[in-house]
């Protein structure tokens, strides 16, 4: 069972990186667009996030009720030691959230429009931000349940060149998957070629915050290249990567969209293979070398047994609901439009 549970707690990180990162990267992109053509990336990403913003959060939810049921010493720890980041990343979503809600729906169209807008692209990267730094504290080695010194505990394992460049990357991520997903939803010839060029742009930027996540592990003595490469699945997962990569902007320039979308999940997927096999199955690491296991630290079995089966259960209402959802939408999507403000 507790590989079951194990699978399913991968596979809604996974998911939500995808799913929740194409959803962030729509305001990313929408942030780093120039105000003559910000209308137009804003009623393309409001059609195609629209009706599933809030499904994407699911996967989350998921994540967080099998950390607290299923590894409680984990999601502790966690909390505790990572409380900053996370407080952080979740009145991001919060933020974002209302702001997408009030921007879109208001009743009364004023002023407060620019607010709401202002709060959602802000905070569209800041979530990201957080929750790549927050994967960057549980792997960096720096949680010290030893100490009694505030910034040692709190601070410092998240608070780190390293943990902030994988935050950076995390953006990169999300803005690229928006792109590469906008792309087949563009209502025109110029709009689909914009969103090509957001594609390339921010490819590019992903490439240099990658590099950038492996300088900062060999500044800070963490062995990232060690992980990735000095094993045969994270040296496969990098290179079916990267031959995605290119059959992916093969794809595009030939016009698809289906599939580069695929690819690009694919290309996230093996991202976090690439990082998580080589210390699996640590979860997180702490500063005294020691590590919290997804095998040692788990619930009695009974607790796992009626998790598993809860999990397999649940799986079998929400998961087909959830597919006809994006189904609908994506057959029969409803045209609107935003006030431009």
């Amino acid at each position: 069972m507790e590989y079951i549970i194990i699978g399913f707690l991968w596979l809604s990180i996974l998911l939500y990186l995808v799913l929740g990162g194409a959803d962030f990267g729509a305001g990313i992109i929408e942030l780093f667009t120039s105000k003559r053509h910000r209308y137009r990336t804003r009623n393309t990403a409001y059609h195609a996030i629209g009706p599933i913003w809030e499904a994407n959060h699911m996967w989350l939810i998921i994540a967080v009720v099998i950390l607290f049921v299923g590894f409680p010493v984990i999601y502790s720890t966690m909390s505790v030691y990572l409380h900053i980041p996370l407080v952080a990343m979740l009145l991001g979503i919060t933020a974002r959230g209302t702001a997408f809600v009030f921007r879109n729906y208001d009743a009364v169209i004023d002023n407060m429009q620019r607010v709401y807008n202002r709060i959602f692209l802000i905070s569209s990267f800041i979530t990201p931000l957080f929750l790549g730094m927050i994967a960057g504290g549980v792997i960096a080695g720096k949680i010290n349940p030893d100490t009694n010194d505030f910034l040692t505990a709190y601070v410092w394992p998240w608070f780190n060149w390293f943990s902030f460049t994988i935050g950076l990357f995390t953006v990169a991520l999300c803005g690229f998957l928006a792109s590469v997903y906008l792309i087949g939803e563009a209502p025109s010839g110029d709009d689909r070629n914009s969103f090509i060029r957001k594609a390339k742009q921010w490819n590019v930027i992903a490439v240099f915050c990658g590099a950038l996540v492996f300088i900062a592990s060999l500044v800070e003595s963490i062995p990232l290249m060690q992980w990735i490469f000095g094993n045969p699945v994270g040296a496969t997962a990098v290179i079916a990567a990267s031959i995605s990569l290119l059959v992916l902007w093969l794809l595009i320039n030939k016009g698809k969209t289906v599939v580069p979308r695929i690819l690009a999940g694919f290309q996230a997927s093996m991202i976090l293979l690439a990082v998580s096999y080589a210390h699996f199955p640590n979860f997180v690491i702490l500063s005294n070398g020691q590590h919290l296991s997804l095998f040692e630290h788990q619930a009695p079995a009974a607790t796992m047994t009626a998790l598993a089966w809860a999990l397999i259960i649940g799986s079998l209402f929400i998961l087909p609901s959830l597919f006809y959802l994006y189904y609908s939408f994506q057959k029969d999507r409803h045209k609107g439009s935003f006030v431009e403000h």
